[in-house]
């Protein structure tokens, strides 16, 4: 059997009194792209702050290649250079252009030369659509193209799982597809993600297997087709009539 990419295991998180995970399981195979559906407030941005280590969880475990990465004092870099993340905000660097804000990861975390990151940036922001975009800057772009910008960005560290969280939730509606063609491409070359999403329609298309979270507990899980076709909890029901009345499905 094939060791799961990604494994949660009993993932529990408060924030003082208010608990927003509470006993997450769930295993993300190689290859598998999963994405995380429900409100606001559900718990699915913390989950994936958490499978980077960006925030520390009270209890049980996550496993990365079968490692458990959420031991206390664990250094955290060596990780995050495996596990990419792409946030709803882009966070570029304004003061520098694409291809350097693409290229200073590898050369100041791995030690890539400066000719070898370059080139790596090229390649990227050409297969992302973006390679007359090379020398300008950030303020230059739109926020469809900031968003490609972050992503290969994350990209160029070459990691073995994707987590985006919410990426197209500040872009305007005319430039989420152009985003969302990128992950079509990366589910193509057998990326592994995790993906938080409000796009129900991309969710249907792109993911191998769906989790609805509700009030910090993956309620319902399983093929989209199922989950969006015939869900079997009562509150992924009403989840998804919300979205459909508001014209997201």
């Amino acid at each position: 059997m094939t060791t799961p990419k990604l494994s949660m295991r009993a993932v529990c998180k408060a924030f003082g009194t208010n608990t927003v995970l509470d006993g997450i399981d769930l295993d993300v195979a190689p290859g598998e792209v999963i994405t995380l559906i429900g409100a606001s407030g559900s718990g699915k941005s913390t989950l994936l702050r958490c499978c980077n280590l960006l925030e520390p969880i009270d209890d049980g475990a996550i496993l990365f290649d079968g490692d458990d990465i959420s031991e206390p004092g664990l250094e955290a870099d060596p990780i995050r250079r495996r596990i990419g993340m792409v946030f709803q905000s882009f966070n570029l660097f304004p003061h520098m252009s694409i291809t350097k804000n693409v290229a200073i990861g590898p050369r100041k975390v791995l030690g890539v030369d400066k000719a070898t990151a370059n080139a790596t940036a090229a390649e990227l922001l050409t297969r992302l659509g973006l390679a007359d975009r090379a020398d300008a800057y950030p303020d230059q772009l739109s926020g469809g193209q900031q968003q490609r910008v972050a992503i290969a960005r994350s990209l160029a560290m070459g990691p073995e799982v994707m987590l985006l969280d919410e990426i197209t939730s500040a872009l305007d509606p005319e430039l989420v597809g152009e985003v969302l063609d990128v992950i079509r491409g990366l589910k193509a070359d057998g990326m592994t993600m995790l993906f938080a999403t409000h796009e129900m329609t991309f969710a249907r298309e792109i993911s191998d297997r769906v989790c609805f979270l509700h009030k910090g507990r993956i309620l319902e899980q399983g093929p989209p087709e199922q989950i969006f076709g015939d869900p079997q909890e009562q509150r992924t029901r009403e989840f998804l009539q919300r979205v459909i009345d508001s014209g997201r499905l």
